[in-house]
């Protein structure tokens, strides 16, 4: 049954990159330049020129603070074989679901039956952590962010206004 899901799991990430795949083929480089920037875009075209396969292949696999779907895009601006593609996306997610799968399967029963007798102590610090969590990224964005981006601003005025001396040998 964990196989049953694990395959599901598998053939509907890969219809869902293959969409997004396609979408990038036919929207072109703005479409990546417009989602990740042109200087992060320039960077995933030489990476994928020279190991693509690998690319999507790892990149399938590696877990969800990654992001995955700019490897999908410029797959697709790169016009990049489908069949390779198709095949490299498959296997990655392939073993990604059924490794969770398979981990799922051995150690689940384990770990809520660890878990169980400190169910309630444990939502009571996820809840506070969650909460800590929120202020300190409420305080973040709305007051040092600015302030650093002000003083960022600050410093480039300076740079900008400061004349440049010329040691120009040649002109004098």
């Amino acid at each position: 049954m964990v196989a049953y899901y694990a395959f599901m799991a598998t053939v509907g990430e890969v219809i869902g990159g293959y969409l997004t795949y396609r979408l990038a083929e036919k929207g072109g480089q703005k479409t990546l330049e417009k989602r990740v920037g042109k200087l992060r875009a320039e960077k995933l075209y030489r990476a994928f020129e020279k190991r693509g396969f690998i690319r999507v292949f790892v990149g399938s696999i590696l877990p969800p603070p990654f992001p995955f779907t700019p490897m999908l895009i410029s797959a697709g601006v790169m016009q990049y074989p489908h069949k390779r593609f198709f095949s490299a996306l498959a296997a990655g997610r392939a073993v990604r679901f059924f490794a969770v799968a398979y981990l799922g399967r051995t150690y689940g029963q384990r770990m809520i039956g660890f878990i169980s007798p400190y169910y309630e102590p444990m939502l009571y610090v996820f809840i506070a952590l969650a909460i800590t969590a929120g202020i300190g990224a409420t305080a973040y964005f709305k007051w040092y962010r600015p302030k650093a981006q002000i003083e960022e601003r600050e410093q480039d005025e300076q740079v900008q206004k400061s004349p440049v001396r010329s040691n120009n040998v040649l002109g004098q």
